[in-house]
């Protein structure tokens, strides 16, 4: 018997891809989820490592079999906005598959030191993934969201 799909659920988020981790990035309008998506991207190319975008601002997810699944939106497809550059062309993947959920913070903001276990999870479309809180503004927001998802990787 295959499972049934779920409907769709759109987000303001940005889905990207780190390896072979799929990582979303939610937050405010402003609060640095492109930017951080270039430089994570940029950072994990200089390392040889495999990294793309898959979707800025509009990002579809999909539960299925216990996985959720990030689209882009079809019409900005490869596309991001560089504040200050405007919308760029940049290569991009047409889904992932999601392992954690970083949620931005307000750039007056800072993530508590020692989250609570509960904060350290989000259920999205009935799938539960492991979360951290990061301001990107923050300097090594970067370094701290590749150190948690080795993290997770190893784990």
């Amino acid at each position: 018997m295959t499972p049934a799909l779920q409907a769709p659920v759109y987000l303001h988020a940005n889905a990207l891809v780190l390896g072979e981790f799929g990582l979303l990035l939610r937050g405010p309008a402003g609060a640095g989820k492109s930017t951080l998506t270039l430089q994570l991207v940029a950072d994990w190319r200089a390392r040889g490592a495999f990294a793309a975008l898959v979707g800025d601002d509009r990002i579809t997810l999909e539960a299925c079999c216990g996985r959720l699944i990030a689209r882009p939106h079809p019409s900005i497809r490869g596309m991001i906005e560089a504040r200050g550059l405007g919308v760029l062309r940049v290569d991009s993947e047409p889904a992932c598959v999601l392992r954690a959920v970083v949620d931005l913070l307000a750039f007056n903001e800072s993530p508590e030191r020692c989250p609570d276990t509960d904060q350290s999870r989000t259920e999205l479309s009935g799938v539960i993934l492991p979360r951290m809180s990061e301001n990107a503004a923050r300097v090594g927001a970067a370094t701290r969201i590749g150190s948690y998802i080795q993290n997770l990787a190893t784990n």
